[in-house]
């Protein structure tokens, strides 16, 4: 009778130059750099890399579905990944963020993929819900665990599903996009604070996890620019940047959208704030079109201070070119719609776009316009979302004055 054996650890060696990246902390391996791999990896199980002296190098999540083949979690000396490691690794990201938020502000990232060794899953907290998203099908053959140390105290976990890995979630592990992991499904969107303004999330469907948290810094940046101004924010999602400004003075605020959703949900936005005396008092209209058109039908309308902030329109580097050209469209007709000192603040959530290449960009249709202009300031990424290597840098925003 044979003695069933153990199936071996699954090792990898890479090429010199990613040996080399990994061990300097990058947190991807390509297919292309894996140079011996000891037999067939699963979804989702360990990897362990070894450098060309035979010494332990890192580990990762192993996906041989996709060109991103490991997703690296350790490297250094080795140690078991256990349930204890995984604890610590949670309560190192909760640290992080200790100090950043009062009680006026209950949504915000408590987990931001690579960057807090929680490579392709990112966490959100809105109020008693948290959102997990996952980039990468490497985690699904784990989400009962990491899902089971998430729970702890919580009153909600809804999984978001990016498009890429929906299918194989579904058809290998039943998972849907929108299924509550824990807790009871709320009945309707959830209500958060951010800087003391009540904001809905659609976490079980919404863009992203529901809500954009990476622009707090700048929606609060805009409101304190905002009084007394005709406002323009075009690309307005559920009206954040639009009730900031609202609430910082503005005398009035036009949202642009092209889906009746995200127009709703602005409308019921404000209608949650009207306790503020200033947005009350702010004409709040809604326009649903797409954005490229309305710039050019409402060719007469000029606005005080303008906020363009596009949802993503280079996702890799194939798209980088046509992205530029889109920028720059959007940037010279956001730049038409300006009044005489008028103030236009424009954002890139691209990663293929750099920040310098968005803010010359920006510079270029300020100087086409003819106009005095300055840069007031440029931001990046909110200290809730790290970034800690060159791809993970996708937020960027440039403030320009005009004279």
């Amino acid at each position: 009778m044979s003695v069933p054996t153990k199936t071996p650890a699954l090792r990898l060696r890479l090429a010199p130059a990613a040996e080399s990246l990994v061990r300097a902390g990058h947190p991807w391996v390509f297919a292309a750099s894996v140079r011996r791999q000891n037999r067939p990896g699963k979804m989702g199980e360990l990897a362990v890399i070894y450098d060309r002296h035979d010494e332990f190098l890192a580990a990762g999540l192993f996906d041989p579905d996709s060109p991103l083949r490991v997703r690296i979690l350790h490297r250094g000396k080795p140690q078991p990944l256990d349930h204890d490691w995984w604890r610590r690794r949670l309560e190192q990201a909760r640290s992080r963020r200790s100090g950043l938020f009062d009680a006026q502000t209950t949504g915000y990232r408590c987990i931001h993929g690579e960057s807090d060794g929680w490579p392709g899953l990112a966490l959100d907290r809105y109020d008693t819900t948290l959102a997990l998203k996952l980039y990468t099908a490497a985690w699904l053959p784990r989400l009962p665990e990491v899902a089971g140390l998430l729970a702890a105290g919580e009153n909600r976990i809804v999984l978001r599903l990016s498009r890429n890995i929906a299918r194989a979630a579904r058809a290998q592990f039943g998972y849907e996009d929108g299924q509550v992991l824990h807790g009871a499904a709320p009945d309707g969107p959830v209500v958060f604070l951010e800087s003391g303004l009540r904001f809905e999330a659609d976490v079980l469907r919404g863009q992203k996890t529901g809500f954009y948290l990476d622009q707090r810094e700048n929606r609060r940046l805009v409101e304190s620019l905002a009084a007394g101004r005709r406002v323009l924010n075009l690309f307005s999602y559920s009206g954040g940047f639009s009730l900031y400004a609202a609430r910082g003075g503005a005398a009035s605020v036009c949202s642009v959208d092209i889906r009746r959703q995200a127009l709703a949900a602005a409308e019921r936005n404000f209608a949650r704030n009207r306790n503020f005396p200033a947005v009350a008092a702010c004409r709040h209209e809604m326009a649903q079109a797409d954005v490229f058109s309305w710039l050019r039908e409402a060719a007469a309308r000029r606005f005080d201070l303008v906020v363009l902030d596009p949802p993503a329109l280079a996702k890799r580097q194939s798209e980088r070119q046509e992205a530029l050209r889109a920028y720059a469209g959007l940037l010279a007709g956001a730049v038409e719609r300006l009044d005489a000192h008028g103030m236009l603040v424009a954002a890139s959530c691209s990663a293929p776009v750099s920040a310098r290449d968005f803010f010359d960009l920006a510079r270029e249709a300020a100087r086409q316009s003819g106009r005095g202009f300055e840069e007031w300031r440029a931001t990046g990424h909110p200290p809730d979302h790290p970034v800690t290597f060159p791809e993970g840098e996708y937020l960027k925003c440039i403030y320009l004055r005009f004279r």
